[in-house]
Formats: C-alpha cells, sequence, structure tokens
C-alpha cells in the first residue's frame, strides 16, 4: 500500500475541482458534489492537515486509489 501524505484542507478541495467535484455549499464544512459520480463529500474545515483515517476515507468515497489521488 502506497504511502498517504497528509494535506491541507485547501489542497483536498483543489483536488476534488480536478476531478470534477463543485462545491454546493459551506456552512462549518464546505461539500463537494459530483453529477458524474451522484455523489457529495463534506470535507473538515480544520486548521492543520486532514487526519490520515479521514482522508484515506475520503479518498475510498471519491473511488480512486490513493496512486491516483497523490498523481493529481
Amino acid at each position: 500500500m502506497p504511502k498517504l501524505v497528509p494535506i491541507s484542507h485547501r489542497e483536498l478541495a483543489r483536488k476534488l475541482r480536478r476531478v470534477g467535484f463543485v462545491e454546493i455549499r459551506t456552512r462549518r464544512h464546505p461539500v463537494y458534489y459530483s453529477a458524474e459520480k451522484d455523489l457529495t463529500i463534506p470535507i473538515p474545515m480544520h486548521p492543520g492537515d486532514v487526519p490520515k483515517g479521514t482522508l484515506r476515507s475520503i479518498i475510498r468515497e471519491m473511488q480512486l486509489s490513493v496512486e491516483e489521488f497523490t498523481a493529481l
């Protein structure tokens, strides 16, 4: 299994937009939606990096592998 490098919530949002997700709302946490995959993903907006477990879960929800995600 490849090593997952922690990233900030801003970098995670950029990668979501590259894959085709759009921000549909922002309250406490921004929520991104993909019409192609009919999928909504909330991302945590806390100071510091997104925890590795949370990041891995988001990658799984995006239906990508870790290699594909890091290549974005």
